[in-house]
């Protein structure tokens, strides 16, 4: 299905998210697009949106499996101000967005779709799950000049932590259950990456509920969403593994010229398995076994 625009889609597209899961994929360029679509589709989705640009072109056997919806990743906000409308548009369902060339993997997610972890995190009474950002890079960048490679993904092994988030509205102490998380390309190229946009978390599934609305940085407005476990225990957490940050790297001029390879002595070669991230402590199954 097709669309012209986001109005259009709000207008036309209530099937679309009708039920979910919902998976919103935004396409910033071309790069592994179709596979982030199928993967996703997967996962167990209810229906996948991809945002896309008229530049870029899906396979053939795509088209009528994804709600294509035309979209300008370049203007300020894209993202937030699409999520937001489908917020208001289709209240009380769990939602997840993600770029193209990101890919969600959470605990035990060859054998379970995501519509059963997500029944079991509703039965936590939880609404909001955390994620981390999992940079993934190609081993030879002589080869693979733009850092993608699905056969050639490598990762950090180490090199992640956490900081408390200060609360502003309360003299700067520490907020209640949340962190700010560092490590991957950001926290390595940090000189090239803007501090805002340094921290690898963010809240990519989500129970949408009327008034709610995602903010520039990946968190919510109700703090609760925020939070990475509730007060009782220790909740399930996923991650997206995403080229993302590599792309950007060697795009931008400032940066691609210093790096010529984004491999180190703790860089591994990712096996696109839940076992390796949950082994690498990157995602947590909390009480679901």
């Amino acid at each position: 299905m097709y669309y012209d625009g986001l109005e259009d889609f709000i207008t036309r597209g209530k099937a679309a998210y009708a039920k979910g899961p919902i998976a919103m994929v935004f396409a910033e360029d071309d790069a592994e697009l179709s596979t982030t679509l199928r993967h996703h589709r997967h996962s167990g989705f209810a229906s996948i949106i991809v945002f896309m640009s008229s530049q870029f072109s899906l396979p053939a056997d795509l088209d009528n499996k994804v709600h294509r919806v035309e979209y300008d990743m370049s203007v300020d906000n894209a993202l937030q101000s699409a999520v937001n409308a489908v917020i208001s548009a289709a209240p009380n369902i769990w939602m997840y967005y993600c770029y193209n060339a990101e890919y969600l993997f959470f605990p035990f997610c060859e054998t379970r779709t995501v519509g059963e972890m997500l029944s079991y995190h509703t039965e936590e009474r939880r609404e909001a799950m955390l994620t981390y950002v999992v940079d993934l890079y190609a081993d030879d960048l002589d080869r693979y000049p733009n850092a993608v490679s699905l056969d050639h993904a490598h990762l950090d092994r180490s090199g992640y932590y956490a900081l408390a988030r200060p609360d502003a509205a309360n003299h700067n102490h520490p907020k209640e259950r949340q962190l700010d998380f560092f490590g991957g390309l950001r926290w390595r190229y940090e000189e090239h990456v803007p501090a805002e946009r340094r921290k690898i978390d963010r809240i990519s599934l989500f129970k949408s509920k009327p008034g709610l609305h995602l903010r520039n940085d990946h968190t919510f407005d109700d703090e609760e969403y925020n939070t990475y476990a509730c007060p009782w225990h220790n909740n399930l957490t996923a991650a997206i593994v995403s080229f993302r940050t590599a792309k950007a790297l060697k795009h931008n001029p400032g940066s691609t010229y210093e790096i010529s390879s984004f491999h180190w002595h703790n860089s591994m070669p990712f096996e696109w398995h839940s076992r390796q991230l949950l082994d690498l402590g990157l995602i947590e199954p909390g009480q679901w076994f």
